[in-house]
């Protein structure tokens, strides 16, 4: 069974809170393509999160805000598994 984007974005909540960072959801009714989640952790470690259900791709206005927020030196991970989640929290703590 695929995991859908809900249980991903759970998984990521609760890993960012477990070690000790915040987890915030963007709503944007303005900024079409802006990533699902800002990551925020201790030592001002900042990452952008667009979560997917697994083997999702993500849209070209996406990918065109993703290239713009990376211009601009923001981290934009794409998640799509329950495994890539604890890979990103793994490796934003070890930076």
């Amino acid at each position: 069974m695929k995991e859908s984007e809900k249980d991903i974005e759970r998984h990521l909540v609760k890993m960012c809170k477990l070690n000790g960072g915040m987890c915030i959801k963007l709503l944007s009714f303005h900024t079409v393509g802006l990533p699902d989640r800002l990551c925020l952790f201790a030592g001002a470690k900042i990452a952008f999160v667009e979560l997917k259900t697994a083997g999702q791709k993500i849209r070209p206005i996406q990918k065109f805000m993703h290239d713009k927020l990376q211009a601009i030196g923001f981290s934009v991970e794409v998640i799509d598994s329950v495994e890539k989640v604890n890979s990103f929290i793994e490796k934003i703590i070890l930076c």
